[in-house]
């Protein structure tokens, strides 16, 4: 599990074809002295396990069905990427959940300087996802914790203050570019429940029914 506070802003150093999926070799000299054999590292928003440890950084084996789900077949050699070690039961929470398990791509819309170093990204999301984000709920962009700010025929807009314009991979973003997109968990689960207890009754779905349900 991750926060969504970024550690490092690593980079590729090959992304390497495989018989089934790819072999990803990072460098990451901040991180990489901290991580053990089988860790996991969020790499923009992926969740992968550290493996051929070096003094400057890493590998981690991308299954072709991450490599379907995710951004990360498109990188190549210095491509930069966000990197954070998962969380510690003694560290505080300081973004939201993120399970590093992406649930879709979405296109950089825009990205506009608005004052004080603070910067307005739009994202284009999939319908797919439209019914998990809300205004003021969490969203995790290339596994960065962000907040949306609006939402609206199918696009997302967040602001980034200029610490973490600074500090990861957003500031070498384009219109257009692709980016890993997971929203919050407890939408998901919040989802299941309430279409179990909608299975198990006919009765329309209110406060007062909720109530009786123990919500």
């Amino acid at each position: 599990m991750f926060t969504g506070l970024i550690e490092e802003v690593g980079s590729v150093e090959a992304l390497e074809p495989r018989p089934a999926g790819s072999r990803l070799r990072l460098r990451a000299p901040h991180i990489a002295p901290g991580l053990r054999e089988g860790d996991s590292v969020s790499v923009s928003g992926v969740c992968l396990t550290a493996v051929d440890l070096r003094p400057s950084g890493f590998s981690a084996d991308v299954s072709p069905e991450t490599l379907r789900r995710s951004s990360l077949g498109h990188l190549r050699a210095g491509a930069p990427v966000n990197l954070e070690r998962a969380l510690q039961p003694s560290s505080r929470l300081g973004g939201h959940i993120v399970q590093g398990h992406v649930d879709a791509v979405g296109a950089i819309e825009s990205l506009e300087l608005i004052g004080g170093d603070n910067w307005w990204l739009r994202v284009a999301v999939p319908e797919e996802l439209d019914r998990y984000l809300v205004f003021k709920g969490s969203i995790a962009i290339d596994g960065i914790s962000l907040t949306i700010a609006a939402i609206e025929n199918l696009v997302l807009s967040v602001t980034i203050i200029p610490h973490t314009f600074e500090n990861t991979t957003l500031r070498l973003r384009r219109p257009g570019d692709p980016v890993n997109l997971e929203t919050d968990v407890l939408a998901k689960y919040v989802e299941k429940m309430l279409g179990a207890l909608d299975l198990r009754s006919n009765r329309p779905l209110t406060e007062e029914r909720l109530r009786d349900e123990g919500w």
